[in-house]
Order: C-alpha cells, then structure tokens, then sequence
C-alpha cells in the first residue's frame, strides 16, 4: 500500500489540532486541578498524553477508512463522533454540567462502538486501533460520574 502522506498529515491534524483548541478553549487542565476527584483519578498530566496518542490512533485510523472505497457511513461516524467527543469539554470543564456530560460521554461510547464496527468493515486494523479509545472513554465516564457525585 502506497502512503498519501499529505493525506495521512491531514487526518492527523485535524483531530490533534480541534483537540488541542478544545482543551484551550475549555480551560481543561485549570478546571480539573480546581475539583475534587476520586482517589482513582490520574494526575492531569496523563489526560494530554493519553489523548494525543488517542487523536493520533484516529487520525490513522481515518486514513486507513479514508483510502478504501465506500467508505461514506464509517467516516460519517467518524465525524460525528469527534464532534461528540469535542463538545463533552465545554460542557464538563466550561459549563461544569458533570450529570449531562456523563450522559453525553454515553452517547460517545455508543458512537465510538458503532465507529469501531463500521471501521471493521472496512479495514479491520482500523477499527483496532479505536479500541483503546473506547476503553479510555468508558473510564473517562466512571471517572466523570465519580465528579459528579463529589461536586
């Protein structure tokens, strides 16, 4: 297989480039050090690692979905779910609606399983590499659900 790297560059961009805007915008890092989390909650310095490494596996995986042919429904999930994805700051750390961002972090879960799927049937190590998003989401809700009890 023959690599676009423009292509590859571009889907990399954009889900690390909205996902560092997001977290710019919604003054993450300041909100997370001001609340009071669970014993189990990791340092915020792992949230920027762990989702660079995420949008990265994305923007891989977009490419890969992005260069089979009939592609429109995973990458319409695709979008979507980043859309999803990126909203759940605003509403988490700006607006600190923690009961509606944890039933928002569920709809994301629901759309990256059906992403996952979708990706499968187009290029299996494509929906592969979302498989470590999903699980970090699904403890990113617990996570989510424990602030929301203790704020």
């Amino acid at each position: 297989m023959k690599i676009n790297y423009k292509k590859l560059i571009f889907c990399l961009v954009v889900p690390l480039g909205l996902g560092f805007i997001v977290g710019m915008l919604s003054g993450s890092m300041d909100g997370y050090k001001n609340m009071v989390t669970p014993s189990f909650a990791p340092p915020g310095i792992v949230f920027p690692i762990v989702w660079s490494i995420l949008y990265i596996l994305m923007g891989i995986s977009n490419y890969l979905v992005k260069e089979e042919l009939n592609t429109n429904s995973a990458l319409s999930i695709y979008n979507i779910q980043l859309g999803v994805n990126l909203l759940w700051s605003f509403f988490f750390f700006t607006f600190k609606w923690y009961l509606f961002s944890f039933i928002w972090i569920l709809l994301l879960i629901s759309l990256v399983y059906v992403m996952i799927r979708e990706f499968l049937k187009v290029k299996k190590i494509a929906g592969y590499l979302q498989i470590p998003y999903l699980l970090w989401i699904i403890f990113a809700a617990i996570l989510n659900f424990s602030i929301f009890l203790l704020n």
